[in-house]
């Protein structure tokens, strides 16, 4: 894995994410965002199965993760579109940017 596949997944998954974990699902894998996706469903079923969604004491506290599970959800629903891209993916030949060369004629004159 190159530097800037780390850094897209970094930025992805965050800075406590362990490095030797990434290399070796990246390894597995095959491409970033295989990885990304991997590690968001299993922090998302973490937080699904290890906990109930919401906790209250009355008039003592209230504390809910369905927020954190609905952005989990989001963020795994736009790398499924493809969204950031990374580094990694393969580009299409329509949606690369690259340069031409073409040659003006004069139209003849009539």
């Amino acid at each position: 894995m190159d530097d800037a596949t780390r850094a897209w997944l970094i930025s992805q998954l965050g800075t406590d994410t362990d490095l030797a974990d990434l290399d070796q699902r990246y390894a597995r894998l095959g491409s970033a965002r295989a990885v990304a996706l991997e590690i968001l469903r299993e922090r998302k079923a973490a937080l699904v199965m290890g906990q109930p969604a919401s906790v209250g004491v009355s008039s003592v506290v209230s504390v809910s993760y369905a927020e954190n599970i609905k952005a989990l959800e989001r963020q795994i629903a736009l790398l499924e579109t493809g969204q950031p891209p990374a580094p990694d993916d393969p580009v299409d030949g329509d949606s690369s940017v690259g340069f031409a060369v073409i040659q003006l004629r004069e139209r003849p004159r009539r």
